[in-house]
């Protein structure tokens, strides 16, 4: 038996505790705040989102960063382990578009006292409102942890297990400090980004502020190349653009020059060019008057004038005096509005963290260190992320599952 110490009390770190512990060892989890999960209770807007009931495959799919190496450890714990494991605490799951699971409650903070009951179940002592300060290492070769220092004290340890997140949402406890531990340990820190983040745009959508728009395709190019292509909802600011499509391209733009970036809205995806074209001729036939008024049929009324605008017409144009060139404008613009991202909101607004501590440099089987004989590594702290749906959080149970059975 060892005697392992959690640092983290998120999804990765409670994971990893209750595993460890399962297997026979005496296991201490530290968490900086007054409580456990703190960032779990603000995730999918308080119902907590907490996987995706896909196969290993598709997890592996929506992996931004490094998805080889996360392929042993979602093997070992799966989207069905993570229901099997909270629905064994008495907790009702359900699942909805996307296939993302939410606690059948709604309530993010059942899935927080869920994992209370396992840790409790195995015996984990959590000791809260305990901050780490530093890791004191050997002088051996190679180097191992010997004790944490703490504002409560030192901790003895046989192993210890880093799940500290990212640097998202710092008023949860996401402030990076992991990092720091892993550079202690002579680990290379991969620049740490926003991931799942709202931008700002180039263009002027004030207009539409708050608008939210439904089934349109959201394109994303570089230097003319498509790389994304998503049907779904996106949410206008007035600074800019938020909402599922938004935070999906972000994490995949993250890191790129945005002079070279263009984003494509297409607001009527079911609809090819010719068959837009065949229903602006029929609405035009069957109705007469302004543009603007007969367009309210196919556009939210907000985006009308910015599609005129764009398409070189004269906003005040009746329908009956639209050229056939005028026409053709108009759908090119319906289908291909475009966008330009000036820049990503700040990492500490972004959904999660892309970049931590290099895989490379890890076990993808067991989590473990390979520069420190006795130190692993579970969730967003390592170079991790993937699109939104639960899959973020899946990642942190399966990193943390490996690491917890391999201490």
């Amino acid at each position: 038996m060892s005697k392992v110490i959690v640092i983290g009390g998120g999804p990765a770190g409670m994971s990893a505790a209750y595993f460890s512990a399962k297997n026979g060892n005496e296991t201490i989890l530290l968490e900086k705040n007054e409580k456990l999960g703190k960032k779990l209770y603000i995730t999918g807007k308080g119902r907590c989102n907490l996987t995706n009931d896909c196969d290993v495959k598709t997890v592996i799919e929506n992996v931004v960063s490094n998805p080889k190496f996360l392929y042993s450890a979602v093997n070992g714990f799966s989207p069905e382990n993570t229901k099997e494991l909270i629905s064994s605490t008495g907790l009702e799951l359900k699942t909805e578009r996307g296939n993302r699971v939410f606690p059948k409650s709604d309530k993010s903070s059942d899935v927080i006292k869920a994992f209370a009951r396992l840790l409790s179940s195995v015996n984990v002592k959590v000791i809260t409102s305990c901050r780490v300060l530093k890791l004191e290492f050997s002088n051996t070769e190679p180097i191992k942890v010997q004790k944490l220092l703490t504002d409560k004290g030192e901790f003895l340890c046989d192993k210890v297990i880093i799940a500290t997140g990212g640097l998202s949402y710092p008023t949860t406890g996401s402030t990076g400090d992991g990092y720091m531990f892993a550079k202690e340990a002579g680990h290379t820190v991969i620049k740490p980004v926003a991931a799942l983040s709202a931008m700002v745009l180039k263009e002027d959508l004030s207009a539409a502020n708050g608008f939210l728009l439904k089934n349109v395709t959201l394109s994303v190019y570089k230097n003319g190349k498509k790389v994304f292509s998503e049907l779904g909802e996106m949410l206008i600011y007035k600074g800019g653009i938020d909402g599922p499509l938004t935070v999906s391209c972000s994490s995949l733009i993250n890191r790129e020059n945005l002079d070279e970036i263009v984003l494509s809205l297409d607001f009527k995806p079911a609809l090819s060019e010719e068959k837009l074209n065949n229903r602006l001729l029929r609405d035009f036939s069957e109705n007469k008057g302004k543009l603007s008024v007969v367009l309210r049929k196919l556009l939210p009324y907000e985006f009308i004038p910015m599609a005129i605008k764009r398409a070189g017409i004269n906003p005040e144009i009746q329908v009956s005096a639209v050229k056939d060139e005028d026409r053709k404008n108009l759908v090119k613009t319906i289908k291909n509005f475009e966008l330009h991202p000036k820049k990503l909101f700040p990492i500490e607004a972004a959904i999660v963290t892309a970049g931590g501590v290099k895989v490379s440099e890890i076990d993808p089987k067991t989590m473990k260190s390979k520069l420190a004989e006795n130190l692993y590594f579970a969730g967003e702290v390592i170079d991790v992320d993937a699109f939104t749906g639960g899959f973020n959080i899946q990642i942190a149970l399966s990193t943390g599952h490996s690491a917890g059975i391999s201490v």
